[in-house]
């Protein structure tokens, strides 16, 4: 099944697609559904079209080709239809051209960016360390001169 958002992208795409199937004045016969089950497991989204001598119109067209073929009904509008059906042989061809745009991307070690902010961090760290220590003694030479106490005047 599905959602409403799946549903607008599927007809978007399928405002630049041809028609491929026809269904004739014979109505939804074993050709056309044969023909459809080829199309959507080569093409995932195909759009059809139901002739004016048919006694359907493409609501009732799609959705019996939809039940015949496992596929879901994207959007009937006049006498054209388009139907989806998931297909694995499609997802695989989707993979490997998107695993051949994507190429990894070397990570240097030398990257003049990370380098510089990494010696920024680096320093950054030794000043608040240098602060920590001067402060801490200060405190600690407090500390004694309280416990030694007021210096009397002779």
């Amino acid at each position: 099944m599905l959602t409403s958002k799946e549903r607008a992208a599927l007809r978007a795409q399928a405002n630049t697609l041809e028609t491929t199937l026809t269904v004739g004045k014979g109505g939804v016969t074993e050709q056309v559904i044969a023909e459809a089950e080829g199309q959507l497991t080569a093409r995932e989204l195909i759009k059809g079209r139901v002739l004016e001598g048919s006694l359907l119109t493409a609501r009732e067209a799609s959705d019996q080709i939809c039940q015949a073929t496992g596929a879901d009904g994207v959007a009937a509008l006049g006498s054209r239809f388009v139907i989806y059906r998931f297909s694995e042989k499609c997802q695989a061809q989707r993979n490997q051209v998107g695993r051949a745009k994507r190429k990894e991307t070397p990570v240097s070690k030398s990257d003049p960016v990370r380098k510089g902010v990494r010696a920024r961090r680096q320093a950054a760290k030794r000043q608040r360390e240098e602060r920590n220590a001067f402060f801490r003694q200060k405190a600690v030479e407090a500390a004694i001169e309280k416990r030694k106490g007021p210096k009397s005047e002779e």
